[in-house]
Parts: structure tokens; sequence; C-alpha cells
């Protein structure tokens, strides 16, 4: 029965062996209830990688592991692979005037950090316990209806009510920026125009926020002389992804294949 479910794997008659599909299979995800679905898309990772080291074989080639981090090598297999990547996709060479072009595309793309000014009120709770979340959300309910029935008296509430010591400055939090604070309050900032007050309950890992941005600056267009390094580096990293997928699929045209679906 295993055996239909978990056919062999087999790459131009080389066999993987089952032990490396169940270690491969750890590394991808599937939706819940569907493991066979991580199960091929292990098989098929382990093919490409594969092919990848039967043309290694091929050519011959020798790599060096290279440091990729203070103390961290390279694998003999990584190594190779890599060295085998470089020799088979040249790379790219663009000119000034193809970066430039890619800039004036949309320029809007390329934009300083915005800024935010942000008050809050917070109902501080431990998301990982039940009854205190589902108790302070039903506070942070009713708080949040009474700041949009009167945002005027917004720093009044923050001062009566929130569990953050901004309290004192009627929920202000100053200035924030992309990373100032947690990722699901600057989601929620992320969504907000100005003078707009959250229409429910925020949920962080401090509890639930009631959120009000004040002012919103909006990040400026960069000129092309200071990102142009960052849309060149951009632009030879996608043809560089897609000459692999072509030299990969090459590989896979030519090979033997059971057990994996390319």
């Amino acid at each position: 029965m295993a055996a239909s479910l978990f056919p062999d794997l087999i790459v131009n008659g080389e066999v993987i062996p089952q032990a490396e599909l169940d270690a491969e299979t750890q590394n991808h995800v599937a939706p819940k209830g569907k493991p066979l679905i991580a199960r091929q898309k292990a098989a098929n990772a382990l093919a490409v990688r594969t092919l990848l080291l039967q043309e290694v074989r091929r050519r011959g080639l020798q790599a060096i592991p290279r440091e990729v981090a203070p103390g961290r090598f390279e694998t003999e297999e990584e190594a190779l692979i890599r060295d085998l990547l470089d020799q088979a996709i040249p790379a790219t060479v663009l000119t000034d005037a193809q970066v430039q072009a890619e800039w004036a595309r949309d320029p809007s793309r390329f934009r300083s950090p915005p800024l935010w000014e942000v008050s809050h009120i917070l109902c501080a709770c431990d998301p990982r316990d039940d009854a205190a979340r589902t108790a302070a959300q039903a506070h942070a309910k009713a708080l949040n209806e009474e700041a949009l029935r009167d945002p005027r008296g917004f720093a009044a509430l923050a001062r009566r009510t929130s569990d953050c010591g901004s309290k004192s400055n009627g929920g202000a939090l100053g200035q924030l920026g992309p990373g100032d604070t947690v990722p699901e309050f600057e989601t929620a900032l992320r969504e907000l125009s100005e003078a707009e007050i959250t229409q429910g309950p925020v949920l962080s890992r401090y509890g639930w926020h009631i959120i009000r941005m004040d002012a919103v600056a909006p990040g400026q267009i960069l000129p092309f002389e200071s990102v142009k390094d960052q849309i060149a580096a951009a632009l030879e990293r996608a043809a560089w992804d897609q000459t692999a997928r072509v030299f990969v699929a090459g590989l896979v045209e030519s090979a033997e294949i059971s057990g994996a679906k390319l």
C-alpha cells in the first residue's frame, strides 16, 4: 500500500531513497488534511536537485564551499549547484537606459518610507488566554464604538481608559514609520486615512487597540539616481531567475523522470 501511495522517485535511472523524500517533505507546506501535496512538492524539489547534480557530474565540476554567514559554509552539493548555475547562466549586463526606463515606467513605486502620526487606546490582555482575550475584546468594542460616535473626544477617552503609558498624552504615540511597531499594528496603520479611526479593535500581542490616524506623510518619490542600483539589482535577479527556469526546463525535457510531476 505504501508503494502505491508513495511511488519511487527515479531520475534518469537514479532512485532517490524514500528517507530523503521523508526528510524533504518536512520542508514543504500543504493545505490541512492534504499531506500528499507536501510529498509531491518534495518529490519535485528532489527531482530538480538530482537533475542538477547529474549535470554537475556530466560536466566534471568541482567546487569549494563558500562561507555564507560567519562560521557557516555551503554544503558540497550547494557549492556544486552554485558553480553549475554560475557557468550555465551568464550574468545579465544592463545599460543605464534600460534601468532608467524601468524607473520611468512608474516612478511612484520608488518612495521613501511613509510617516504616521498615531494615537491609540489599548485594552491589554494576553492573546493566548482565551477568556482574557474575549473579555478585553468586548471592552475594546465598546470603546471603539464610543470613539467613533465622538471622534473629538478620543484623547479624553484614552486618558480615562487606555492601558498604555501613552494615556497621559491622550493616547498619542507620536510619529511612527515602517518597522517601528508590531506587524499587526502596522498593517492596520497602512489601511487608515488621515483622521480615521479603526472600525473595530485590532488585536496584537499586547491586546486590543483602537487606533486613530492623526496625520499621514506619504513617502516621497525618490529620484532615479538614488534608486538606480536597487532597480538594476532587481532586474538582474529577475533575468537570472528566468534564465535559470529555462535551463532547468531543458534538463527536465531531456530527462526520464517517474514519481514527480514537473
